[in-house]
């Protein structure tokens, strides 16, 4: 329903929310104000709720295709003749691939995955 990396910030959220709404219920005096505020405060969370869903992706099966699973571009899916070790021709993918999961799930349908930039901010890759 929501993506992994927004449950820490979707429960400060909620706590600092609930607090706003509490706070506005005790110190302000005028009803409309008050309402206002807390409608406010309803409605900020309510967006960092829709920001951090997971939508529901319908796909169709297919062997053919390559369906990414991330939300980034991808650049490029290459058949290329690799010439040091495989001596072969082998598929890559290229293109907004940022996690160990990400690459182990590209892996599983292509022969390579170009991790770009993001290998410089994974600690280590063991796949």
């Amino acid at each position: 329903m929501f993506h992994k990396e927004g449950f820490k910030i979707i429960a400060f959220s909620f706590l600092m929310s609930t607090s706003l709404v509490i706070s506005f219920e005790i110190l302000i005096n005028s009803e409309n104000i008050k309402s206002l505020f807390q409608i406010l405060t309803l409605i900020q969370f309510l967006l960092i709720l829709w920001f951090f869903r997971n939508p529901k992706r319908n796909t169709i099966p297919n062997d053919e295709l390559i369906i990414s699973p991330v939300d980034g571009k991808v650049v490029a899916i290459e058949k290329v003749y690799e010439k040091e070790y495989f001596k072969d021709d082998e598929i890559i993918i290229n293109g907004g691939i940022k996690t160990t999961e990400d690459v182990k799930s590209h892996l599983s349908k292509v022969d390579g995955v170009m991790i770009g930039r993001a290998g410089y901010h994974l600690s280590l890759i063991h796949i």
